[in-house]
Parts: structure tokens; C-alpha cells; sequence
């Protein structure tokens, strides 16, 4: 699908979504080791956990707002919230005032609000992308996430650590001109049949509202195949969402500063916190470079192969990170992680768009938000067992956990080619 033939919609929002991932991944991938330095690892993993949890429940009821009020309302909504949760984010870190606690309370609510906004962004692809093209499209869109992933831990590097004010207040300028851009340059495009009529005889009480929640979330919770994709999706998420938690500690306290190259008087050396950024750098270069190729080819692959292949990639990466501080055996295990992840890239979107039926593909979408907002919520605990059983172990089960979401993919697609046969 080339470029004019987008939406305006999809246009609008890759380039204003793409600047505002910049800023994020300046932040994001150095909180885990901000809260584990003011608070202590054990404080800092059942902190994360509980920022997550609330974030959970308002996902799902984001799918159901975005599918009922509207795509463009909910992200105009979210985007607001954003705003304001950087405000407090840049003041608990400003000249007048230095509150861990505040900035605990910031992340999460943008954590939260960022809940709100995913589903009605990814249903709106849905709406506008005609099925035969949204595997590149929500590909492209990976792409740009990417691209920043590069970008914005090495900016993140000097300016968090550095100029952790100045650069919140960047953040927030943005987030106000995103707020502006979504409100003028994009229209709605929720199926009219699915927004909840306007008129009097509409009970739009908050009471029937959550009836309507819960009965549409009954329906989906009941879709065996839906179900074990969710399952899934979050034992193998204990893995990669480490790239931000355990590996972010493992590598900046235990890898010692080493030499990368020597060329006869010239050295070129990294410590544990340069490692750690050049990890992400690499992981976000590699999907940022490999995206739309990966995607073509892995589209001549059964998705069963697919997703099984992709849990058992990250498994084998997680537990090379455990075993090794060699910076060069990092770089290997990262590899793989990039390959995992770039496995599935568009294809496990275009899958859940498949699945849902168009007037419940915000909840779908909302639903599959699961896997990350309850493997993100899940994913700490692996900061305080490293006291339990040492990271070694950690590591382990973490890998083990892919491995066993590879053999759900296995049984969820025996049942999913089972129920077309039927259907058909």
C-alpha cells in the first residue's frame, strides 16, 4: 500500500506518534533503574507491578470507550492526560522539588493513559486499511516505533540522567502540540454502528455503561482461541519486557567496563550503563531497519511457525543475557531478541484483526493489550527474585516461560484451523 494511497488519518498520526516515541524511549527504558536506586530493587519491583495493575482494567475499558464514543475522542482524551501527567513528571524533578514518589506516581498514570489511547489508535488502522495491506501497514507503524528506539536511549542517556527537567518539559511541549495536531488533522472513523446512539432512549448511565463493558468482554473472554493467544502472549511478554527491567540492572551493575576494540594505542571501552544503551539501540535498530523485510517473508510462513519460533528465540535470548557479561555475548543475546521480536511485527496485529468482528475490533484490540498490560504488571517480580534465587535462576525461568508459551501458540492453532473447518 504506497504512501498517497493512506489515509490522512495514518499519515498525521506516524509522524506525530513517531516524535512523541522519541521523547518516550528518552525516559522509559532508565525507570527501572531510577526507582531500584531510590527505592531499592525488592520496593522498585512491587512498585512497577502496582503502577501496572489499574492499567490493566482501564485498557479494556479503553476498547470499549473507543469502540462506543469514538477513536478520535478517546486519543484527543488520552493525549490530554499525557499532558498532564507530564507536568507533575517534570515538577517532582524540577529546581523546586526532587519526589521520587511524585515521579513514581506520574509514570504511572502516563503508563495508564497510554492504556486508553492504544486500543482506539490500533482499530483505527483496522477501519481505514483494507485487510489484504494492514500487515505492512501496522508494520510501518512498528517501523517508527523503532526508529525511535534507536534514537532514544543514546539522547536518553545524557539528557535524563543530566538534564532530567529541561528535557520533561520538552516532553510536555510536545504532548500539547500532539494534543493540537489529533484534535484538527484527523477525523473519526468508528463504524457508526457501533457508537452508542445519542438518543433519549439510550440508558448512558454509568451503571449501563459497565453492563454494556462487561457483556461485550463476556463475549470476547469466550473466544477459546482469543483466550490462549492472551495466554500466550503473556508468558513469552515475561521475557522481552525485561529488556527494560532485569537486563537494565543485570547489565549496569554487573558488566564491568571492558574494551570493544583496540587498534594499536587506540581503545575504544564501555561500561555497564553505555552496554545497556547500546543493547536497546541495537534492538530498536535492528526492527527499525529489518521491519518490512522480516514481515514480507515471515508472511510465506504459517503463522503457527511463526509465533512458536518467535517465543523459542526469546527464550533462548533471556537466558544468554543471564549467562554472560561479556559485552559481545550481550550483543549476541540481543540479536536474537531482535529476531524474536521482529518475527511477529504486523502479523500478530493483523491476526487479532482477523479475529475481532468489525464492531468489537477496539475491545479486541483492547483484550490483546492483555498480553502486554498484565505481562508488563507481572514482569517486576522478576526484579525481587533475583534476591530470592540469584539472577542465574531468574534468567532461567524467564526462558522457560517462552518455551512454554511456544507449545499454548501450538495448541491455540490446532484449535483456531479446527474451528474454520467448522465455520466453513
Amino acid at each position: 500500500m504506497r504512501w498517497k494511497d493512506w489515509d490522512i488519518n495514518l499519515k498525521v498520526r506516524l509522524i506525530g506518534e513517531g516524535i512523541f516515541n522519541i521523547l518516550f524511549w528518552m525516559y522509559f527504558p532508565f525507570m527501572a533503574i531510577y526507582f531500584s536506586e531510590h527505592f531499592g530493587q525488592e520496593t522498585a519491583g512491587f512498585l512497577l507491578i502496582a503502577s501496572q495493575i489499574l492499567s490493566v482494567v482501564v485498557g479494556l475499558f479503553g476498547g470499549y470507550c473507543a469502540d462506543h464514543f469514538g477513536r478520535k475522542k478517546m486519543m484527543v482524551l488520552s493525549s490530554i492526560g499525557e499532558a498532564l501527567c507530564f507536568v507533575f513528571f517534570a515538577y517532582s524533578n524540577s529546581p523546586w522539588l526532587t519526589s521520587p514518589i511524585l515521579t513514581f506516581v506520574s509514570f504511572s498514570f502516563l503508563g495508564l493513559f497510554g492504556q486508553l489511547y492504544w486500543p482506539a489508535s490500533h482499530a483505527m488502522i483496522a477501519d481505514v486499511v483494507p485487510e489484504k495491506h494492514r500487515t505492512s501497514v501496522f508494520a510501518v507503524f512498528y517501523t517508527t516505533v523503532n526508529i525511535a528506539v534507536v534514537i532514544g536511549p543514546i539522547l536518553g542517556g545524557i539528557f535524563f540522567f543530566d538534564y532530567r527537567f529541561p528535557f520533561l518539559c520538552a516532553c510536555l511541549i510536545v504532548s500539547i502540540i500532539l494534543i493540537f495536531v489529533l484534535n484538527k488533522y484527523i477525523h473519526d472513523t468508528t463504524p457508526k454502528k457501533t457508537l452508542i446512539a445519542k438518543g433519549k432512549s439510550e440508558d448512558r448511565s454509568l451503571k449501563s455503561v459497565l453492563k454494556h463493558h462487561l457483556k461485550d468482554y463476556t463475549i470476547i473472554f469466550k473466544d477459546k482461541v482469543f483466550l490462549l493467544f492472551i495466554l500466550a502472549g503473556i508468558l513469552v511478554a515475561q521475557t522481552f519486557m525485561q529488556l527494560d527491567l532485569l537486563v537494565a540492572i543485570h547489565t549496569t551493575r554487573f558488566v564491568p567496563k571492558q574494551t570493544l576494540l583496540s587498534i594499536g594505542d587506540w581503545l575504544v571501552s564501555i561500561d555497564g550503563k553505555g552496554a545497556f544503551s547500546l543493547l536497546v539501540s541495537i534492538n530498536g535498530l535492528c526492527v527499525a531497519l529489518l521491519t518490512m523485510l522480516v514481515t514480507k517473508w515471515m508472511m510465506k510462513y504459517q503463522e503457527r511457525f511463526v509465533f512458536m519460533a518467535s517465543s523459542f528465540c526469546y527464550g533462548v535470548a533471556i537466558i544468554l543475557f543471564g549467562y554472560t557479561v561479556n559485552v559481545w555475548l550481550l550483543f549476541l543475546a540481543v540479536m536474537i531478541f531482535s529476531w524474536a521480536e521482529l518475527m511477529t511485527v504486523g502479523v500478530q496485529d493483523s491476526f487479532i484483526s482477523r479475529l475481532a468482528p468489525e464492531h468489537m475490533r477496539g475491545q479486541y484490540f483492547a483484550a490483546a493489550s492483555l498480553r502486554f498490560s498484565i505481562g508488563r504488571t507481572i514482569a517486576p517480580i522478576a526484579i525481587p527474585m533475583t534476591v530470592w534465587f540469584g539472577y542465574t535462576y531468574t534468567f532461567i525461568i524467564l526462558g522457560i516461560l517462552a518455551f512454554l508459551s511456544a507449545g499454548i501458540y501450538a495448541f491455540m492453532f490446532s484449535l483456531y484451523n479446527k474451528v474454520q473447518r467448522v465455520s466453513q
